[in-house]
């Protein structure tokens, strides 16, 4: 049996990008074992996932880690991180290793002298050119997202029959819109939206709940990660920042009204919803329904993207990226 091991270690966007690598790994090699590392805060993502045989988290430092996982004797490592921690665990591990291109030399030239050489190819594209070594090629599914089999949504938060979801968080400040905006959105919009966010995001969701008026529900802070992406299954569409839930949700392949301030969708982490044609196990042609997203950016501006992550605040003082952002054309694509 070939054992492979899979490295990336954060975040939730990032890792749900990784899951057509995994998917494509089973189901195309005839007799493999899976193993995926993580950090443990975000194997969550991952534990439900029917094509991991093994999924481990980085409870230990790092050499140690990999000592351990030396034990497995795998025959080769697939490292969409590709960075300093993975590179460690390549040279302890030493054994065949394929890596996929992080592309920052294009990325700085892009946020420093916005001059675009990045090829015009998705991450997850790229994170799959790493399997062709082995024979592995896209299978053009798209996006995994597994719930628990188990999984109950909490009986004491009642969802509205048809709404929304909004992701109103995002890591950096700079990634997304200031409460006043995201206020302008929900009251144009004027049906059901429900707001999703972490702990970090409550105090901020109440705040526009309350502007914004009774059709607004607040679910920040409330749920965790698989309630959350439960809440998204079950939207009609999905409002968000460049954020990991953008991704979930793409993984639902739900309609999604993405909203970009400094970073671009040129980075090539836009919804990915796979081939438009692609073969089921039986080798027949699936041919999927056309989902209509929305992408809102402000276009030539001089300094975006000012980064390829983030900023706690706007570097220029103006926040023109999202100021400039024209909510009621957002609130009438969530309508459509």
């Amino acid at each position: 049996m070939q054992k492979i091991l899979v490295l990336r270690f954060s975040s939730i966007g990032d890792i749900v990008l990784t899951t057509p690598v995994i998917r494509c790994i089973k189901q195309q090699l005839p007799d493999v074992e899976v193993h995926y590392l993580t950090k443990s805060q975000y194997k969550g993502i991952l534990e439900h996932n029917p094509y991991i045989n093994f999924l481990h988290v980085l409870d230990k430092p790092l050499w140690k880690k990999a000592i351990e996982l030396k034990h497995f004797g795998f025959d080769c490592i697939i490292d969409l991180h590709n960075n300093l921690r993975t590179r460690i665990i390549k040279g302890i591990l030493d054994v065949p290793a394929y890596s996929y291109n992080k592309l920052n030399f294009e990325k700085s030239l892009l946020v420093n002298f916005k001059t675009n050489n990045l090829p015009n190819v998705h991450i997850v594209k790229r994170y799959l050119d790493t399997t062709k070594a082995l024979g592995v090629l896209d299978d053009g599914k798209g996006l995994d997202y597994f719930l628990p089999p188990t999984f109950h949504f909490n009986p004491n938060i009642q969802l509205p029959e048809s709404f929304v979801s909004f992701a109103i968080g995002a890591q950096h400040i700079t990634k997304r819109l200031p409460n006043e905006k995201i206020v302008e959105i929900c009251k144009q919009y004027g049906k059901s939206i429900v707001l999703l966010g972490g702990k970090e995001d409550a105090e901020n969701g109440e705040w526009i709940t309350q502007q914004s008026g009774k059709h607004v529900i607040n679910l920040c802070g409330k749920l965790n990660l698989n309630e959350s992406a439960y809440v998204v299954s079950k939207s009609e569409k999905v409002i968000t920042h460049d954020t990991g839930m953008m991704h979930i949700a793409a993984a639902f392949q739900k309609e999604i009204i993405s909203i970009w301030g400094n970073t671009v969708p040129e980075f090539g982490m836009t919804p990915y919803y796979g081939n438009k044609e692609y073969l089921n196990s039986n080798f027949e042609t699936i041919i999927k329904d056309q989902i209509r997203n929305s992408k809102f950016e402000i276009p030539n501006l001089s300094c975006r993207p000012c980064s390829k992550i983030g900023f706690k605040r706007c570097p220029m003082g103006h926040f023109n990226c999202m100021n400039l952002q024209d909510t009621k054309a957002i609130a009438d694509a969530a309508k459509v």
